[in-house]
């Protein structure tokens, strides 16, 4: 009698249990990884699952690791959501410059593995970092466009009077300077005024004498 309580107890565990446990059989026990590229130094993965190929949200718990072509080393890195984009995660940290092979694993919620290869070119970020990064100044970004040209102002000549020969403007010179100088052999008329006036006058005296000294008929 009272394994019957006990019995109703794992049932209704059960029924709780086995709503959750579909989904997650549907999608299949395993996790696809695909390095889907870079942007400004932090590598892009997409996790979905094997069977229906939906995006893997939820809780994830993932890393990424690199190495160069030149033997350097990085990671493992933790992989977080990247906001808006279901199944996207990526890095905090950034890849320095250089032609990396990647690889990202995942624990949770199922085992997954991917690996790719991508360059990184050394450049200004360009973008805002993830909530949570620190201490990250180097990472690779679009092209800074060329500021655009300014006009140059066009400068318009003034026109000025054309100038004259130096032997034209000498000879104009020396005329107007003969005009402007009085010369020295012309007699002034106030002169000869004074000269008519004292010989008139001299005549008058003369005949007047004459006239009183002249014998009266």
């Amino acid at each position: 009698m009272r394994t019957r309580p006990f019995v109703a107890a794992l049932a209704l565990a059960g029924a709780a249990v086995l709503p959750a446990a579909v989904p997650v059989a549907a999608h299949g026990d395993t996790v696809h990884l695909d390095v889907s590229g870079q942007r400004n130094g932090r590598v892009s993965t997409v996790a979905t699952w094997e069977n229906d190929h939906d995006p893997v949200t939820g809780e994830f718990t993932g890393t990424l690791a690199a190495t160069a072509t030149d033997g350097r080393t990085v990671g493992p890195w933790r992989l977080v959501a990247v906001p808006g984009e279901p199944g996207t995660y990526t890095t905090r940290e950034i890849l320095p410059a250089g032609h990396w092979r990647v690889s990202v694993d995942c624990a949770f919620p199922s085992p997954g593995h991917g690996e790719g290869e991508l360059d990184v070119e050394a450049a200004v970020i360009g973008d805002p970092p993830l909530p949570g990064a620190t201490g990250m100044t180097t990472g690779a970004s679009a092209p800074i466009p060329a500021p655009a040209p300014t006009a140059t102002p066009t400068l318009t000549p003034t026109p000025t009077a054309p100038t004259a020969p130096p032997a034209a403007d000498s000879a104009a010179r020396a005329r107007s300077a003969a005009r402007d100088t009085p010369s020295d052999t012309t007699p002034d008329a106030a002169t000869w005024a004074a000269i008519g006036t004292a010989v008139a006058a001299v005549v008058l005296v003369a005949t007047g004498f004459w006239l009183r000294r002249r014998p009266h008929r």
